[in-house]
This record gives C-alpha cells, sequence and structure tokens, in this order.
C-alpha cells in the first residue's frame, strides 16, 4: 500500500504492528441472533496465532464431519487474537465435547443452535484494537489527523492482504487468464484480486485529484452499509446533506460484464484509470469470467475510533469496520508500518 497516495498529505509516523498476536486483535461483530433451535451449531471461537481455514478443519475432525459441513462468515488474520463465529452441522443434534477443542490458540466462548448455515459475509462488521509499537512522529500530528480521519472519513482501499505476498495475487490473475489452469478455490481468491486492483487504480486518481469524497458530474451513489446504488443525478441540497452526514458515498466500479453505470466526469475518470495494457487485460478476464458489473464506496469512516498513548513510543488505536474493509486503509493514512510478523 506504500505505492497508494494519501488523502491528508504526508506521512508522519513509521511503526511495528504484530510484534506479538496480542498487539493485533478483532472482533467479529454478527449480524443476527442466534434462533436457539436447529441443526446448526454456532460457536464463537476466540484464536491466538490460528488461520481461520486451519480452525475450521479442526472443527471438522472434532465433530468427525466433511471440511463442508463447517462454515464461517469471513477469514482472520493468523498472526492476531481474534474472535469470530463458526457453524457445524449437526443434523443429530449432538454435539461432542466442547472442552476436547481447547488449546493454547484456541478457546470456545458460546455456543447455541441456529436453524441455518453460516453463511460467508454474514457479519455486521469487526471491531479492531491495534498496538503500534517502537513509533517515531510527532504525537500531536498525529492527534489531530486521527481526528481528521474519525470527522471526515478515509479513502476505502482494498488492503494489501486482498495481493497476497508481495502483491503475487494480480501477476498469477494475468496468468490464469492467459490459460494458466488453477483450483476453484485459487480461481475466485485471483478473480478478487483482480477486481481490487482496478477499484484501487480508479480511487488513487480520485485521491489524487482530491475528490475521493466529493462528487463528480455523473457520480454513481452508494447508500451506506449496503450495497445499493442510485445515480447519477445531478447533485443537490438534499444529496449534499446526505453526503455530510455519511449517508451516501461517491462509489467506483468493481468490474464486470455490462456498461460502467457512471456517465461525464465520474466515467470519465475511471475509463482513463483504466486504460493502459494491464488494465485492460484485467477488464477481459473479469468479463471472460462472467462476473457483473458492481459498485463499491470510495469512503469510509470507522465508527467508534479512539486511540490512546500507552508510552511515547506505543499507540493504540480501537476503531470498528464494515464488511469488507480493512485496517489497513486506516494505517495507511497514518504512515509507514512494518509488518513484524512478517520477520518469522
Amino acid at each position: 500500500m506504500t505505492a497508494l497516495p494519501l488523502a491528508f498529505g504526508a506521512p508522519l509516523l513509521t511503526a511495528s504492528i504484530r510484534s506479538t498476536p496480542e498487539d493485533f486483535q478483532v472482533d467479529e461483530l454478527p449480524a443476527f441472533e442466534a434462533t436457539g433451535e436447529g441443526e446448526h451449531l454456532l460457536l464463537d471461537i476466540r484464536k491466538r496465532g490460528a488461520n481461520t481455514v486451519a480452525v475450521a478443519k479442526q472443527l471438522a475432525q472434532w465433530a468427525g464431519l466433511p471440511e463442508m459441513a463447517v462454515s464461517y462468515a469471513g477469514q482472520k488474520d493468523r498472526h492476531a487474537v481474534t474472535t469470530q463465529r463458526f457453524s457445524v452441522h449437526l443434523p443429530r443434534r449432538v454435539a461432542p465435547d466442547l472442552a476436547a477443542l481447547a488449546s493454547d490458540d484456541v478457546q470456545v466462548l458460546a455456543s447455541t443452535w441456529h436453524n441455518r448455515k453460516l453463511q460467508r459475509g454474514a457479519l455486521a462488521g469487526n471491531r479492531f484494537k491495534l498496538v503500534l509499537r517502537d513509533l517515531q512522529g510527532d504525537a500531536a500530528a498525529i492527534d489531530e489527523r486521527l481526528r481528521l480521519i474519525a470527522a471526515r472519513g478515509l479513502p476505502n482501499w482494498f488492503g494489501e492482504q486482498r495481493f497476497g505476498r508481495d502483491g503475487g495475487n494480480v501477476p498469477a490473475a494475468l496468468q490464469m487468464f492467459a490459460g494458466r489452469r488453477v483450483r476453484k478455490d485459487q480461481r475466485s481468491m485471483l478473480l478478487s484480486a483482480a477486481r481490487s486492483a482496478l477499484f484501487n487504480r480508479v480511487l488513487a486518481a480520485r485521491v489524487e485529484q482530491g475528490n475521493w469524497d466529493t462528487p463528480l458530474d455523473g457520480e454513481v451513489w452508494m447508500l451506506d452499509g449496503s450495497r445499493s446504488v442510485f445515480g447519477p443525478e445531478p447533485m443537490s441540497d438534499v444529496l449534499a446533506k446526505r453526503l455530510a452526514r455519511f449517508d451516501i458515498h461517491p462509489s467506483a466500479p468493481l468490474w464486470g460484464v455490462g456498461e460502467l453505470r457512471s456517465t461525464d466526469a465520474a466515467r470519465a475518470l475511471e475509463e482513463q484509470a483504466l486504460s493502459d495494457d494491464q488494465a485492460l487485460a484485467l477488464r477481459a478476464g473479469l468479463e471472460e469470467a462472467g462476473l457483473k458489473q458492481e459498485r463499491r464506496a470510495l469512503r469510509l469512516r470507522p465508527a467508534l475510533m479512539q486511540h490512546q498513548w500507552l508510552a511515547a513510543d506505543v499507540l493504540e488505536l480501537s476503531f470498528a469496520l464494515p464488511p469488507g474493509c480493512y485496517a489497513t486503509a486506516v494505517l495507511h493514512e497514518l504512515g509507514q508500518t512494518n509488518d513484524a510478523s512478517r520477520a518469522e
């Protein structure tokens, strides 16, 4: 993400993150209350230094079921302490001993029955607590930047997790589009990376022009907290008020088959940002794969944002983000952070 532009000026800090798993805490916010009945056992699990997929496999082995009987709403970081919900399909409503799941890495916090399988994306968002260590930077300037982010929001970047180690997912997607065969799970990941890269290009162009949170002629609007869009329609006092209270956001394309919905200046910017050879190849590959044109909000506003200095060189941040948004987008607006877990 260091190559992406900044919305609020020069970087203010250098720091290390994930010095320990406890320095990167993520709590999944559930999207629904369990019914208390049914044949799907919902488990709220806290994991430390463990991969979501690996925990799902562990649950399948614990229940004596195929891996497809276990589901989760979203994947969580490995080098972190995270809480998230899993579901296990137990048609006879007989759960093995929960105590058998306990380990240094995995703890079951709660369990209850539900009448449906947990679907991917079935979460209200994620709450983060991050600790930045060995921080170098002016504390007063950092405090002001954080207040500005809380008040104005920030660009809604796709984070580096989407692009794989050293950004390798986009080149791999281009190879797939050129005919290289990949597994089904890899295909989905590479399609997402290609789409995300194109979105970030459009967002980068708008950040550079200073209009990532203000409308262009021909703007397509996205309703906050949903995938619903409307427009284009001319700017009005009503739309200006809705924009100011974060009820709506400008948007950019998630590429696929179909015409761009945007028009005029917004469409011209999108087409220009996606006009080089690599972007055209990614566009063609996504269209060939059958994905449909969608949109994503350009702007993100963290909720419940707080920070405190634990020491002169240690800063703790806490905030909540909607589904599909990245904590690294917040860190990007502050400066350069080094992921200490990558040294392992």
